[in-house]
């Protein structure tokens, strides 16, 4: 790249926070995620625990809404499996939250003329 050209994009890489993914799915609603972590040179980084995600989708009348959070205290799959409805629950409720929160402040907004 010569020093006329600009770059685009800035990605950095943290090399102390890698993980190796694996991802699980019964094939019909859900997907588990499991990151382990791992050193630059791929061996897994035994100081640092392992996380666990879940994904599905809510059908809605404006089409699917993808809802993914973190299974929290999770030490294995099977456990992660057991609490993922709670994790999803929780998601969806603060996602509730959220977008009651939006409407409220949308609603209370004072409508200028001329604006």
């Amino acid at each position: 790249m010569s020093a006329d050209e600009t770059r685009i994009t800035n990605i950095k890489i943290n090399p102390d926070n890698l993980y190796r993914e694996e991802a699980f799915t019964d094939l019909t609603h859900v997907t588990i995620r499991r990151l382990t972590p791992v050193k630059v040179d791929g061996s897994i980084d035994e100081k640092r625990e392992i996380l666990f995600t879940g994904m599905t989708q809510l059908i809605s009348p404006n089409g699917a809404i993808p809802v993914q959070c973190l299974i929290e205290g999770a030490k294995n799959l099977s456990d992660a499996a057991a609490r993922l409805p709670e994790a999803i629950e929780k998601t969806v409720q603060a996602m509730i939250a959220e977008a009651q929160k939006m409407e409220r402040e949308e609603a209370s907004r004072i409508v200028v003329p001329g604006r």
